[in-house]
């Protein structure tokens, strides 16, 4: 990245980057199964969740999950800071309790962010989506693969994409995680998939078919999904993980061990989809330019849609070929006071291009298996 940017503006780009994934998205974005609810049904539950989120949780946590007495001057116990607000109660009204919970205890007006998490809020109607999944493109009737595919929040958009016609593998070495895909399959009612504890290294024989279950024979997929293990430094607010250098390098040999079984599972004329959730230069762009010289079978492809900006120099692609990735960003939004009343009145088309870049760090790749190989 030194050699590409020059020492000046990596040394930037990096402190920048490291501000941003020090504080969490602003945004929260809920893909709902239209199967169990319509979208101003999950709406309407949501802003219930949130007026009581806003009326409870805000006061409460700031006064030390309510063991704050009158004349404390300390607090002990468990304390969220969830940011600065303006009391909307009498003092009385505070340390005398809340009965009926009639309006807001605190107006907030620098939150730390500005989504709650919705973590098992109204788990039977929402997970989170995905662009990813509609880069693959699934079509009906396809088989699938879904290599490291735990918790199974892109399984499941996958099955939805292809309305549930077809079969998608999902496979993962932890059997509660694997637990975890079945039972959000069955909550979403789709029955296209199939989910397997297993290896994703060891998913490729070269002998006898195992009628329908891993590990599976050449070119036995339409396409197949890689989200791979990886160091997870795009995650939002993340930086208080102590990381070893060690740790943080070890995810690239990995990530080829089941790159190249994903090649040799894939059909002539397949798709091939690689992300992760961080933003190292090793474990996204390294890898694809690994790729495309070790696989001469592959031929990156563009992406649609292409939300995210593209792919970082500094592992020898061309021009044209950064343009074909695309990689989310969070520093590309500048880092300010958040002002309520001037996102109020903002329009559609600004809150959508805030939402869309102020997320996690993500990297996505796509390849096609040419056929004449």
């Amino acid at each position: 990245v030194v050699s590409a940017l020059g020492k000046n503006e990596a040394e930037r780009k990096f402190e920048s980057l490291l501000s941003h994934l020090s504080y969490p998205p602003s945004f929260t974005t809920v893909r709902v199964n239209t199967h169990l609810a319509s979208v101003q049904h999950v709406k309407n539950l949501l802003f219930h969740e949130l007026q009581k989120i806003f009326r409870i949780s805000y006061l409460f946590l700031l006064l030390d999950l309510g063991k704050c007495k009158k004349g404390a001057k300390e607090f002990d116990g468990t304390k969220v800071f969830l940011g600065n607000g303006v009391s909307e109660l009498s003092r009385k009204e505070i340390f005398g309790g809340l009965p009926e919970l009639k309006g807001i205890g605190i107006r907030m007006t620098e939150p730390v962010y500005l989504s709650p998490s919705f973590d098992n809020l109204l788990p039977g109607y929402n997970l989170p989506s995905a662009v990813v999944t509609h880069v693959l493109d699934p079509q009906p009737g396809e088989k699938i693969l879904d290599l490291c595919a735990a918790p199974g929040g892109k399984t499941t958009h996958i099955a939805a994409l292809m309305h549930d016609q077809g079969e998608i593998i999902a496979l993962d070495k932890i059997a509660n995680k694997v637990e975890k895909i079945k039972q959000n399959a069955l909550l979403l009612g789709l029955n296209s998939i199939r989910a397997f504890c297993f290896d994703g290294t060891k998913a490729l024989k070269f002998n006898m078919d195992t009628e329908g279950e891993p590990p599976f024979l050449p070119e036995s997929f339409d396409r197949i999904l890689l989200d791979a293990p990886c160091s997870g430094m795009g995650q939002r607010p993340n930086m208080t993980c102590a990381w070893t250098l060690k740790e943080v390098t070890s995810y690239q040999p990995l990530q080829r061990k089941l790159f190249t079984v994903a090649v040799q599972l894939l059909k002539p004329g397949g798709m091939l989809v690689y992300s992760t959730c961080t933003v190292t230069l090793a474990e996204n762009e390294e890898q694809v330019a690994w790729a495309l010289t070790t696989f001469p079978c592959l031929q990156l492809q563009s992406q649609k849609p292409h939300i995210g900006g593209e792919g970082m120099m500094g592992a020898g692609l061309s021009s044209k070929q950064l343009k074909q990735l695309q990689r989310f960003d969070p520093s590309v939004v500048p880092l300010q006071d958040t002002d309520i009343d001037s996102l109020r009145d903002a329009r559609t088309e600004d809150m959508i291009w805030l939402a869309n870049k102020d997320c996690i760090g993500f990297f996505i790749a796509k390849f096609v298996k040419c056929k004449n190989t």
